[in-house]
C-alpha cells in the first residue's frame, strides 16, 4: 500500500513526522496512531456496466434473525416532494395496511416473528455478538419445527435459545443474567432449556471458569495481575479436581478473590459473590478448598 507523508502534522508525543497509511495517521518514530478515518468515501451505488450509467443500489444483507431472512419489502410514506390527494392518500394507506397483514401468513410465522424480536432485544440487552443472535434465532426456529413450543412460553423459549447458544458458543453468561433481562421467569426458562437440550441434543458442556474472569475483574476494578493470578488458581483447581461439580462462576469468583487477597487488593467476599451471582457460602467453600 502506498504511503504519503504529512508534513503539516506532527506527533503530539514525540513531535516527529506523521505518515498516513491507508485510513490511519501513524508517527514514524514512536508508532502512535494520531488519527484514523474508517469512513468509506466511495459512491453509495454499484455499477454493473462499463459506462457507469446503470447504477444499482443493493438492499440489506440476508440475516437469520428475521423470519423472512430480511427479504420482505415495505411500503414507505410519501416523499416530501410529492403531494398526494385525499383519495390517493387513503388508497396508499389501505395498501400499506393490507401489505403489513400479508407479510405474516400464519400463526406459526407470527410466533416466529415475536420470538425473533425477543431474541434480538435480549441479545442487545446482554451485549452479545451478532453470531449469538443468529444462532439463537436458528435454534428457536428448529424448536418450532420440532413442535416444542406447544403449551410453553414463547418468551421462555427465546431466553432459553439465547442461553443455550451462549453455552454452546462458550460465551460467559450466567442463568441469572439472562433471567434478569428476559421477559420470562426462571422456571419458564429452565423448562424451555431442558426441552431444547433433551429433544435437540445440544452439544453443551461445562463453561470454563476462565471465561468469567475478565468481566468479573473489570466489574470489581481489579488489576491485570490479579486476573493472571486468578487464571493460575483456576489451573491449579482443575489439577486438584476442585472445579468438577461446582458452579463455574462460583469457581471463578473464588479464584479471583484468592488472587486479590494475594496481591493485596481489597475486595470483600460479598462484592465478589454478587458479581458472580452466587452466595458468599459458595465462594467460601471453593476458597477454603483452594487454600488447602
Amino acid at each position: 500500500m502506498s504511503t504519503t507523508e504529512t508534513h503539516a502534522e506532527t506527533c503530539p508525543e514525540c513531535y516527529s513526522r506523521v505518515r498516513e497509511r491507508g485510513a490511519e495517521a501513524v508517527c514514524t518514530e514512536c508508532g502512535l496512531v494520531v488519527a484514523e478515518d474508517n469512513l468509506d468515501r466511495g459512491p453509495e451505488w454499484r455499477s454493473f456496466s462499463d459506462d457507469e450509467t446503470n447504477r444499482k443500489r443493493t438492499g440489506a444483507p440476508l440475516t437469520r434473525s428475521r423470519h423472512d431472512r430480511g427479504l420482505s419489502t415495505e411500503i414507505g410514506y410519501r416523499d416530501s416532494s410529492v403531494r398526494l390527494t385525499g383519495r390517493k392518500r387513503r388508497q396508499v394507506m389501505r395498501m400499506r395496511r393490507q401489505h403489513n397483514r400479508a407479510r405474516i401468513s400464519s400463526k406459526s410465522e407470527r410466533n416466529r416473528v415475536y420470538g425473533f424480536t425477543e431474541i434480538r432485544r435480549l441479545v442487545g440487552a446482554l451485549q452479545l455478538p451478532v453470531n449469538v443472535r443468529d444462532q439463537a434465532c436458528v435454534l428457536f426456529e428448529s424448536a418450532q419445527s420440532e413442535d416444542l413450543l406447544r403449551g410453553r412460553s414463547l418468551e421462555g423459549f427465546a431466553a432459553a435459545a439465547v442461553y443455550a447458544t451462549c453455552r454452546t458458543a462458550t460465551v460467559a453468561r450466567t442463568l441469572e443474567e439472562v433471567v434478569e433481562k428476559a421477559r420470562a421467569d426462571r422456571n419458564e426458562l429452565i423448562v424451555a432449556y431442558d426441552a431444547l437440550n433433551s429433544e435437540l441434543g445440544l452439544p453443551i458442556g461445562p463453561i470454563d471458569p476462565r471465561e468469567y474472569l475478565p468481566r468479573f475483574a473489570s466489574q470489581l476494578g481489579l488489576s491485570m495481575s490479579v486476573e493472571r493470578q486468578a487464571k493460575a488458581f483456576v489451573t491449579q483447581a482443575e489439577t486438584q479436581n476442585i472445579v468438577s461439580g461446582r458452579n463455574p462462576s462460583g469457581v471463578a469468583a473464588a479464584c479471583l478473590y484468592a488472587a486479590a487477597s494475594e496481591c493485596n487488593e481489597k475486595v470483600t467476599q460479598r462484592e465478589t459473590a454478587d458479581v458472580a451471582d452466587v452466595t458468599p457460602v459458595t465462594l467460601r467453600s471453593t476458597y477454603h478448598d483452594l487454600q488447602r
